[in-house]
């Protein structure tokens, strides 16, 4: 290797290395920033709204903030059971959880099943949801672990959980509790009952699924299940 061609590839790597801590450090500054400050929209939620206004340019979404002491404690601990009943215990990852997910999506890849099961923790959705997009690489779940870190060293669980619960998707362009809770039942995040919680709790790993075909059988099933978990876990 030629010494010029070697001191310009060193300072190409010293580059990228420099631009890729200064990223990292520009996401830990945005972490402290929503510790303390309630975003107005989500990554996802701007990537689904480019997404709706490539067929309807006044495409907007449903969407309003609420504290978390505006949302009712059964939604609360639906979502818990539902996505992450370690939640309370765990510091953002839970290894056994991806492991076990990893295996059952295989063997069912393998038989020629499209059902897949996933092994996220609401810090690491929450990870996706404020600031990555929906695409599924290696990369993205990459940078979803080390943001999930940052999080979980910043916030408080309960300042994890109000995040979570005000930008998460529950419709095509439906999100947060709030706007949730008008969307399905015509009320407020406040004032949703158990079995009200316990549904949009299931409806969350395929929210515009449930836009399109409404309340089916197996959702009730599920949230009935769903519900029956509730007091078992704890809560912020």
């Amino acid at each position: 290797m030629r010494p010029r061609f070697r001191r310009s590839l060193t300072r190409l790597l010293l580059w990228i290395i420099c631009a890729g801590v200064l990223y990292e450090v520009s996401l830990f500054g945005r972490v402290v920033w929503f510790n303390y400050r309630n975003p107005s929209q989500s990554a996802v939620m701007q990537e689904t709204l480019d997404v709706l206004r490539q067929t309807n340019p006044k495409a907007r979404l449903n969407h309003q903030w609420v504290p978390y002491n505006q949302i009712s404690p059964a939604l609360k601990r639906a979502v818990v059971a539902s996505e992450d009943s370690g939640f309370m215990e765990h510091d953002g990852v839970e290894w056994d959880a991806i492991q076990k997910a990893w295996s059952y999506n295989a063997r069912e890849a393998a038989l020629g099943r499209s059902r897949r099961r996933g092994g996220s923790t609401i810090t690491q959705q929450l990870a996706k949801n404020l600031f990555l997009s929906n695409s599924r690489n290696y990369l993205r779940k990459g940078q979803e672990l080390v943001l999930t870190y940052m999080i979980e060293a910043v916030m408080s669980k309960r300042r994890i959980l109000e995040l979570y619960l005000n930008v998460a998707q529950w419709g095509t362009a439906t999100f947060g509790a709030q706007a949730a809770a008008q969307h399905w039942f015509h009320t407020s995040a406040a004032r949703l009952s158990s079995a009200q919680a316990a549904a949009l709790a299931s409806m969350l790993p395929n929210p515009d699924y449930y836009d399109r075909h409404g309340q089916t059988s197996w959702l009730r099933s599920h949230a009935a299940v769903i519900q029956a978990r509730m007091r078992l876990v704890e809560i912020p």
